[in-house]
């Protein structure tokens, strides 16, 4: 992801300069305002879940999220870049804290207030939930409004209708027809799996299990799921060997931790599986607590999990929070217009993909042909199937795999 971090890097000192040579100026520098108004203090579902309150946005550059405060209290009781969480918990250590964690850093490094929205609910929000979560938000002042998850895309529609002057960034999302202040961004998460899935097999790992949120019609975790199994087929190929894969959407509907799915998952590794890939948001307490108690082991998904536990051996990561910091950059450079109203998708071409070499603990494939292989990827010299629509999901059993024993549950 050097790529992507070297152009926000780039816009930061930009933006930071500007700053410091006209702090007076209209903060979205040519962009228009949003609606003036007070932040409301009922309509945010559900209470922060830190109580740290700064009395401003913290400045200057800030390398670790974990360092910025999840709340705060703006001087005018406004806040210009606002996040409006997907299902799940904030901290989920995954989709919603990744793509927060790139509203925190942009807002720290360019002296913006932010504020988190999480529709009323929980799990069971609805889309009027959500769009009144985005209102909120505009009313509070945003001149920004980050939205993670494709299920805002009804309220979205219906928000970004109705405010036309206020961009927003919406993460893991499709276009919404009608709307140029609706900027979708996408990854190529059937890359960031093939990666993983190639890996671990290349590792010596042969009995595998996918685990995955959405109940299978998230297309960002069917993509994440339908790569891991072909990269899995691919390395095993090359081993001459065949490996099996439990592959389940079963008690992931709505990316939580549940004991019914920590059960499932410990039978699993009962019955021989040896690694899991945890691809669900909170999903993921559920099923390396499996692993603990089972001496198994844990793919992480979209950052790197590592530091969440000791069973976890890599993690098919996508730039969530450079992602962010380059989207919202474009909102105060005013230059929004080149992604609003269309759809970006970024890849490894992009190096919005890939493996944390640092952390994992691999001790067979090596880093040299991982390098290898993700610019392969990059290059477009190994091209990886994707699903794009809900026609696309069945590919998965519809293939005939050659080195794979599939088991969908």
């Amino acid at each position: 992801m050097k790529k992507l971090s070297a152009l926000l890097l780039a816009m930061a000192m930009v933006l930071s300069l500007a700053a410091c040579s006209n702090n007076n100026a209209d903060p979205t520098q040519g962009a228009s305002n949003p609606p003036a108004a007070s932040q409301p203090g009922s309509e945010e579902s559900n209470p922060p879940e830190e109580s740290t309150a700064p009395s401003e946005a913290p400045a200057g550059p800030v390398e670790n999220p974990d360092d910025i405060p999840d709340t705060m209290t703006s001087a005018d009781n406004k806040y210009q870049v606002a996040f409006i969480t997907d299902v799940g918990q904030l901290k989920d250590k995954s989709f919603n804290q990744g793509t927060f964690d790139g509203v925190k850093l942009y807002a720290a490094a360019n002296n913006k207030s932010y504020k988190y929205y999480q529709p009323a609910n929980g799990d069971q929000a609805t889309d009027d939930d959500r769009y009144n979560a985005m209102k909120a938000a505009v009313d509070g002042g945003a001149e920004v409004v980050v939205c993670a998850g494709f299920m805002q895309t009804a309220a979205l529609s219906r928000a970004a209708a109705e405010f036309p002057e206020v961009p927003f960034v919406f993460i893991d999302g499709s276009p919404i027809d009608g709307c140029d202040n609706v900027a979708a961004i996408a990854f190529a998460e059937h890359q960031s799996g093939y990666l993983a899935g190639y890996a671990v097999v290349k590792e010596g790992y042969e009995k595998l299990g996918f685990s995955g949120g959405g109940g299978g019609t998230n297309p960002a975790c069917c993509r994440f799921g339908y790569g891991f199994v072909q990269g899995a087929n691919a390395a095993a190929a090359e081993l001459g060997k065949t490996v099996d894969i439990n592959y389940s959407w079963e008690y992931g509907a709505n990316f939580g931790a549940s004991t019914e799915l920590q059960t499932m998952i410990s039978g699993w590794y009962n019955n021989g599986t040896e690694i899991v890939f945890a691809c669900g948001g909170s999903m993921f307490q559920s099923i390396v607590a499996a692993a603990a108690a089972n001496d198994g082991d844990v793919i992480g998904v979209d950052v790197d999990q590592s530091a969440q536990s000791e069973t976890v051996v890599t993690s098919a990561m996508k730039g969530l929070s450079t992602s962010v910091q380059w989207a919202v950059a474009k909102v105060y450079d005013n230059s929004f217009s080149d992604i609003g109203g269309k759809g970006t998708s970024l890849g490894a071409k992009d190096d919005a993909v890939g493996l944390p070499t640092a952390t994992w603990k691999m001790e067979t494939y090596t880093v040299a042909e991982y390098e290898a292989q993700l610019a392969d990827m990059a290059s477009g010299k190994l091209v990886v199937d994707s699903m794009e629509t809900e026609a696309d999901f069945a590919k998965l059993a519809d293939t005939e795999w050659s080195n794979v024993n599939l088991n969908v549950i």
